[in-house]
């Protein structure tokens, strides 16, 4: 055992040998400082940046050098990031810092600047310069909620100009603006003359958006829409599925169709809801780089993996459904802990998934300060720099992770601008094709009127935040924090 412990201590000991030269001062470049350190011991793709290497510097005098070679801690964050697999493909694409740490706790939890208009927006035609957005939804509580637009407005202009890709940040990113309606007759974006006013201000959006039940026949089904992991809104969570299953039903329509992702524990405790029968099982397993999975296994595999559970973190009873199968809307905006909802399941019940390939993000980050733990206690009062850098990959109970490209639905069906209905009313086109597929009775859209022209997606207001469609966990395993008292 001790030989074990040797092993893997000398796996990470290089990256920290220097740490405890009294004559070196490892505080000499102390963001960029934490930065590397941060990044050497917990990045998923460590061992893939050669300036991550545990060998490749000698000394904290080295490592300075180094790191006053950059001109920002953000130029060394990114210089610092396997962003290209050797193939071409992408490979980091979701790791991020900030300046201050209380800006990225906020978007953790869904706490944004917002004037509760949430908005896709869409390339106007081939040449891919000019946009327009339509209404996704409505915050409840904002400014949008108080004015004269709704779910599937379309508008094209801010402040009376033209939305394009390359002003689009600027004209929607100012605090109050006017928004130029259209409508959409032939295929073609027609203003229509009508504005409208909004302002915006700091808002905590509650993902559990609409929870209904609709009756079909002898089907009693469940209807939640629900978008953002967001662990500050478990209770809320799971009071919906209280309510479903107060109300008796047998079916689910699970609506993550906006859904960006969020907290992996969220993530299990909703798997948790769906089912209830599989307590104590496996439903996700984490793959963290080389020198801390072989840490884990050995010291603490419990680490390593997310279980259904039948308590959320302060003790509550988790409401299940004991269902065997679950109907998921989703699209090409669902993605991160949405899209491990769904891979996750699999290998347990039915899942039925129905419009659009999701984004594809299949792996996770957590927060690091700059504190001696790398967690929030102690942390270094001369900044606020945190780091949220990617650093595990998922797979479910059969070992399959592989969906960077996204998941496909089981049945496709596109959002139609045209007709965007209304949010768990029966009528809505995917609500509808769920329903149909419950009941037996085949595809709704069968008979619809011919859908519009299908626009290619450019933004929308999650992927547009930064940190906006991501999976973290929420806290470091208490492994890494016994592995960090070894090497100090």
């Amino acid at each position: 055992m001790k030989k074990i412990k040797i092993l893997l201590a000398s796996l990470v000991l290089a990256a920290f040998a220097f740490q405890g030269c009294e004559d070196m001062d490892d505080n000499a470049v102390p963001v960029n400082d934490f930065i590397w350190k941060g990044l050497n011991l917990y990045y998923l793709w460590q061992e893939n940046v050669p300036n991550l290497a545990d060998d490749r510097f000698a000394n904290q005098e080295q490592l300075n050098n180094f790191l006053e070679g950059y001109s920002s801690p953000e130029s060394l964050f990114e210089s610092l990031l396997y962003r290209q697999y050797p193939d071409g493909t992408k490979a980091d694409r979701f790791s991020v810092i900030f300046s201050d740490f209380h800006v990225l706790e906020n978007v953790l939890q869904g706490v944004a600047t917002s004037n509760g208009v949430d908005y896709q927006l869409v390339y106007a035609d081939e040449s891919k310069t000019t946009i327009f957005g339509y209404v996704r939804y409505i915050l409840p509580g904002t400014d949008a909620a108080t004015k004269n637009i709704k779910r599937g407005d379309i508008f094209y202009a801010v402040n009376g100009t033209q939305l394009t890709v390359s002003n689009y940040q600027e004209l929607l990113g100012a605090g109050q603006y006017t928004l130029s309606l259209a409508n959409y007759i032939d295929e073609t974006v027609v203003p229509t003359g009508v504005t409208v006013d909004l302002v915006k201000a700091e808002y905590a959006e509650n993902p559990v958006y609409n929870v209904s039940v609709i009756e079909e026949g002898s089907h009693k089904i469940g209807y939640l829409m629900y978008n953002g992991f967001y662990n500050t809104y478990d209770a809320d969570l799971n009071n919906a599925f209280a309510q479903l299953s107060s109300a008796g039903v047998n079916d689910l329509v699970l609506d993550l169709r906006y859904n960006g992702g969020g907290s992996v524990r969220t993530a299990s405790y909703l798997a948790s809801m769906i089912t209830g029968q599989f307590t104590g099982q496996l439903f996700a397993k984490q793959q963290w780089n080389s020198k801390l999975q072989a840490y884990y296994e050995n010291k603490n595999p419990e680490a390593l993996v997310n279980l259904f559970s039948d308590k959320l973190s302060n003790g509550t009873s988790i409401n299940h459904l004991n269902l065997n199968r679950v109907y998921i809307i989703a699209t090409d905006a669902t993605a991160s802990a949405s899209e491990l909802v769904i891979n996750c399941l699999k290998p347990y019940i039915n899942v039925t998934l129905i419009g659009e390939t999701t984004v594809g993000k299949n792996v996770g980050s957590v927060t690091l300060y700059d504190s001696p733990t790398f967690s929030k206690k102690d942390v270094n009062g001369s900044h606020r720099y945190a780091m949220q850098p990617i650093v595990i990959r998922t797979v479910n109970k059969e070992g399959f992770g592989e969906y960077s490209n996204g998941i496909a639905p089981t049945i496709e069906h596109k959002e139609d601008i045209g007709n965007m209905g209304v949010i768990g009313n029966a009528t809505e086109p995917l609500l509808a094709e769920a329903i149909a597929q419950i009941t037996g009775t085949g595809g709704r859209s069968a008979g619809r009127e011919k859908q519009a022209k299908d626009f290619e997606s450019f933004k929308n207001t999650k992927n547009m935040r930064r940190f906006g469609t991501e999976m973290y966990i929420d806290e470091m395993p208490e492994g890494s924090l016994d592995l960090l008292k070894q090497l100090q």
